[in-house]
């Protein structure tokens, strides 16, 4: 079992139904899938275990990731929503792994950063609730402590993923709009130039 640190939670169950396709499957300009890159910003930013959460095409992400060190777990319910992932993530890490938190971010932010990811890792411990803001908006990285995981996934429901816990929850907000672009890209006319 991992000891005390951060795991990294990458989000990439999603359908994609407005960008056509999965988003784990969309490419970066450099030819990388997005399930990849993200994947790849967690575990430079120094989390482990690393989990990818698949769903939609869950083969096709799986044989991206082939060459990565991380554990890929498949939420069977994923069409439920982000909550689906969110619950199977988590339950997997509370079972496998001593971590005191876990960074999570959804396959879809592509202009996040290492540096942010490593502001947000500076808040952690046990208790830790923080999250990536960018000009004031809320976005990811979000930082999860232990003691709040069992909450979290009683009330991930839909693609609520842990929306509804960190309002009712104090949480750290560590601004990174001088550091990274936390865009969520949804369709084919956000894909940043080169993308696809």
């Amino acid at each position: 079992m991992e000891t005390a640190g951060v795991a990294g939670l990458v989000l990439a169950a999603g359908a994609g139904r407005r960008m056509g396709r999965p988003k784990a499957l969309v490419r970066d300009a450099d030819g990388t899938a997005w399930v990849v890159r993200a994947a790849r910003l967690l575990t430079e930013s120094g989390c482990s275990p690393v989990v990818v959460v698949v769903g939609a095409a869950a083969d096709e992400v799986r044989a991206e990731l082939a060459a990565e060190p991380v554990q890929v777990i498949e939420a069977t319910d994923w069409i439920e929503g982000m909550g689906a992932s969110f619950r199977t993530g988590l339950s997997f890490l509370d079972e496998h792994s001593e971590v005191d938190a876990v960074a999570v971010v959804p396959v879809d932010v592509p202009g996040v950063q290492r540096v942010a990811v490593r502001r947000v890792l500076a808040e952690a411990g046990p208790g830790a609730l923080a999250r990536a803001t960018y000009d004031g908006a809320p976005g990811h990285p979000v930082l999860i402590g232990r003691t709040h995981w069992a909450g979290v996934i009683a009330s991930a429901r839909g693609d609520e993923g842990a929306r509804s816990y960190l309002r009712a929850h104090d949480v750290v907000h560590v601004e990174c709009a001088d550091v990274s672009d936390g865009v969520d890209v949804d369709t084919v006319e956000e894909l940043p130039p080169g993308h696809g």
